[in-house]
């Protein structure tokens, strides 16, 4: 039943990221080039992607560049290395580039307040005069604001200019706690930051990035909008086997670029050789190692080494640590990533939704470029201190992406964490497989395989005792907390589930006249519409899911509204069930069945009294 939210999360996500990712292993050994694109074909198929655009390059040049697939099904057009796909976010990479060029040249600093630079664009921070937001807050993603709302994501403008894009429902940037504490991947703070460039440098931000790393590249093709070699070279997007239109994105700098394997294995290239392209030096190699380094956070100032740099994160693939970025467009999805150790680095292009798909390329395509690399040194495995025996218990993430889907995260993202021998075992409260850290000092650890700091004990200004894991921020809850809320979670789902089954028992029964009217109904009657309303709510999420849900939801359309009533109709339902309940207490019925009702009655009572404070009652998707 909790899966509404997570589609919440996914119509919110169609730029996305993620942090830290751990590899599983590949199905086979690959060895050869050869090989590895039949292993490619197999996981296309298995996963229906149309096409996929590689580009894999080391400190030699190209290594394989080109496509596998179709660009268009009804068409059977073949794709190639001049197939351009949609990238999504991997587009922010260029905003800080941008951004770390303007501070090579001194025009700019990463310290610079917002207030200064921007001071006509609107955000709302409460700590502005203490912790007010910075350069390196926009790039980092921790401003402490929202992620961008449904209505933003919608926004299908391809003359909206940047700034007109960034006054388009600017209510999203407010921060929720103190900026430079905790990460949050928000799309509207690499916009910004964009926008600033074009103030400092009184040129449109897209063709300061065609000036100063386009071209020089040799990147002859690559655009942010819909234009002519995009309409004769570009793949066709599909999701749940739909074809669908170009979606144009209002903060372009944010997520538009449509690029081709050839073009994307030059920006590859530069990563590799270290911001060196078509011969000469374009960024300093001092201004990629910031780039790849989170400074931000409450656990990166406590000495924290693996997470999100700027538009740059960690990326762990069995020994080593990639650093990459990943994108989506709703029916494309992507990534880039490098291994600075290994000289090499790879992209990979879909055009399909399927992020699974987009995973076990990405495994294969790893496997291939570290067969040969011997495993880097680790430190020495030190005995955990005495002290760290406090960092035992269970804690729930505090710094939700989308304030929306917080109420749901901070159960199911509950984790805990104990001692197991000489290192740390991290595990989600639900079940997963744990992961392993062992001590570099007395706060902080790293990952089991890795040498760098993934692990940190530090405080929040605001939570108090924290740990950060990479970009997640966690604070400490006891355990009946823990257990209460998953506890109540649990107890709410199966009493759904069950007045559900046993309706069709006593409704015949009411209807046969062996369940008087009245209270002995009504306490029945009440918490049955409470159930029908959350699973109502669960549908009409799929339904949106099944076709285009930012377009959907990012409206008032009928299903959105239909949303917003039947979660209103849960709190007023689940208040009259309490009555009825209450009315019910001494009255002549089945017992079993008074009571079965009464607790349903008294669940979903807690269940809309939580969903009313985290503001889910009465959603409005659109808002």
């Amino acid at each position: 039943m909790f899966r509404f939210l997570g589609l919440i999360t996914a119509c919110c996500g169609f730029l996305f990221t993620s942090t830290l990712s751990v590899a599983t292993e590949p199905r086979a050994t690959i060895t050869t080039l050869s090989e590895l694109k039949a292993a490619i074909e197999d996981t296309m198929v298995k996963h229906e992607v149309p096409a996929v655009g590689i580009a894999m390059v080391d400190e030699t040049g190209p290594v394989w560049v080109g496509s596998l697939g179709k660009a268009d099904i009804a068409t059977g057009t073949v794709a190639d290395a001049s197939t351009m796909y949609r990238i999504g976010s991997i587009s922010k990479m260029f905003v800080s580039l941008s951004v770390l060029k303007l501070v090579e040249e001194g025009r700019l600093s990463l310290d610079d307040k917002l207030s200064d630079l921007a001071p006509e664009i609107f955000y709302d921070n409460p700590w502005e005069d203490t912790d007010p937001i910075r350069m390196v807050h926009l790039l980092e993603h921790t401003t402490g604001w929202d992620d961008n709302h449904l209505p933003q994501f919608a926004l299908s403008d391809p003359t909206i200019s940047l700034k007109d894009g960034l006054d388009y429902h600017p209510h999203s940037r407010s921060s929720r706690w103190k900026p430079g504490t905790r990460m949050a991947y928000c799309n509207a703070g690499p916009p910004l930051a964009a926008y600033i460039v074009q103030k400092i440098t009184g040129q449109n931000f897209e063709e300061y990035v065609a000036d100063q790393f386009f071209r020089p590249l040799g990147m002859n093709t690559v655009t942010y909008r819909l234009n002519d070699d995009v309409m004769q070279h570009g793949v066709s997007l599909y999701a749940n086997d739909q074809r669908l239109s170009y979606q144009h994105i209002s903060l372009r700098p944010s997520g538009a670029i449509n690029i081709s394997p050839e073009d994307m294995a030059k920006f590859v290239a530069f990563f590799v050789n270290r911001g060196r392209g078509e011969g000469r030096a374009l960024l300093s190699p001092a201004s990629l190692a910031r780039m790849e380094r989170s400074t931000s956070t409450s656990g990166a100032k406590a000495g924290l080494e693996l997470g999100y740099g700027l538009s740059n994160y960690s990326s762990i693939y069995k020994h080593w640590v990639y650093r990459e970025h990943r994108g989506a467009v709703n029916g494309a999805r992507s990534t880039l990533a490098y291994l600075p150790e290994a000289n090499a680095g790879h992209a990979i292009m879909i055009n399909a939704g399927n992020y699974a798909a987009l995973r076990e390329i990405s495994q294969l395509v790893r496997a291939y470029e570290t067969r040969d690399l011997t495993p880097p040194s680790l430190e020495p495995r030190n005995t955990l201190a005495l002290e760290s025996t406090t960092i035992e218990g269970f804690y729930m993430p505090i710094n939700p992406r989308r304030e929306v889907t917080h109420f749901i995260q901070r159960v199911v993202g509950i984790e805990s964490i104990r001692l197991d021998g000489n290192r740390l075992a991290r595990e989600p409260l639900l079940g997963g497989v744990p992961e392993y850290y062992y001590p570099l000092s007395e706060n902080l650890f790293r990952p089991d395989g890795i040498s760098q700091a993934g692990l940190v004990i530090t405080s929040d200004p605001l939570a108090g005792d924290i740990i950060q894991a990479d970009s997640l921020t966690y604070q400490p809850v006891s355990a009946a907390a823990a257990f209460s809320l998953l506890g109540t979670g649990g107890a709410w789902l199966l009493y759904i589930a069950s007045s559900l089954l046993f309706f069709p028992i006593w409704g015949v029964r009411r209807l046969r006249g062996n369940i008087s009217a009245g209270l002995p109904t009504r306490v029945r009657v009440w918490p049955l519409l409470s159930s029908i309303c959350i699973v109502t709510t669960v549908l009409l999420f799929r339904f949106a899911a099944s076709s285009n849900p930012i377009d959907v939801l990012a409206r008032p359309s009928l299903i959105a509204v239909a949303i917003m009533v039947a979660t209103a109709l849960f709190a007023v339902f689940s208040v009259v069930g309490l009555y009825a309940a209450y009315r019910a207490r001494s009255s002549e019925m089945n017992q079993v069945a008074y009571w079965h009702s009464a607790l349903g009655a008294l669940l979903h009572g807690t269940v809309m009294v939580y969903l009313l404070y985290y503001g889910v009652i009465g959603l409005r998707t659109w808002a």
